[in-house]
């Protein structure tokens, strides 16, 4: 959605190395956020996008209008089922709708071969995996990994709304992931012990608003009892730091 920063560039640098030919698309998509949310105010810098992406050697950069996308009188949504109702789904009704029917129209006006998204909206990765499988677009999905800056904050466009304090704050989130996997190393099994291990730590910050802590299995994103061995997993957060959420995560190999 454009306020481009190292983790976008990132995806640009992987397809520039995998295909012929990379186009980026910026577009901050209305449908994809809640009346409460912040579409009139997430962040937007197209001249500063534009210089980047000049210097990272793009060679399209799709900026469409709302109305070139949308036009009038739309009514037409794309929808995966289940797995867009837990975690972010619960918490933000028909977010994935938008996110799902944008990226579906996004690929029938690029037709990419390629298409590569960032770990750091796992959910989302996934949602969009299965839709593509689903609806047999001709395509693959590359998910890329998480850029974080060097104290160990995921890279996100809304950082920018944080306070210096709140920066230090939002290492928690980090933190917490951290210490979930060190628990998981040293061969904890019950995710709810390790959640609320997690919990106490994020609750620990003065400007901490939790809204979940999971952990689900890589595959089919169901939420995981207990955690055995040859599996995969993420740990998933989604917490407000004063007024901005951020999400973060981490893929654990068991």
């Amino acid at each position: 959605m454009g306020y481009l920063h190292d983790g976008h560039i990132s995806l640009v640098r992987r397809s520039k190395k995998r295909a012929d030919v990379t186009v980026v698309s910026i577009f901050v998509n209305p449908t994809q956020f809640a009346p409460n949310e912040d579409y009139n105010k997430y962040p937007r810098d197209i001249k500063k996008d534009r210089k980047m992406l000049r210097r990272e050697q793009v060679d399209i950069l799709f900026h469409p209008d709302v109305s070139e996308i949308y036009g009038t009188n739309f009514q037409t949504y794309t929808n995966v089922e289940n797995i867009t109702k837990i975690l972010e789904g619960e918490t933000r009704p028909n977010h994935f709708r938008g996110v799902t029917t944008i990226v579906s129209i996004l690929f029938n006006c690029v037709k990419p071969d390629i298409t590569f998204f960032g770990q750091k909206d796992a959910q989302q990765a996934e949602i969009i995996k299965r839709m593509v499988n689903d609806l047999k677009f001709n395509l693959k999905v590359e998910v890329c990994p998480i850029i974080r800056e060097k104290d160990g904050l995921a890279l996100s466009s809304r950082n920018v709304y944080l306070s210096d304090k709140e920066r230090q704050d939002a290492l928690i989130l980090n933190k917490s992931l951290r210490l979930g996997e060190n628990m998981i190393k040293n061969g904890e099994t019950s995710t709810k012990k390790i959640l609320s291990e997690m919990k106490k730590l994020i609750n620990s910050v003065d400007s901490s608003n939790l809204d979940y802590v999971s952990i689900v299995e890589k595959k089919s994103f169901s939420i995981a009892k207990s955690i055995e061995k040859g599996e995969r997993y993420y740990i998933l957060i989604a917490c407000k730091i004063g007024t901005t959420r951020l999400i973060d995560n981490l893929l654990i190999k068991v």
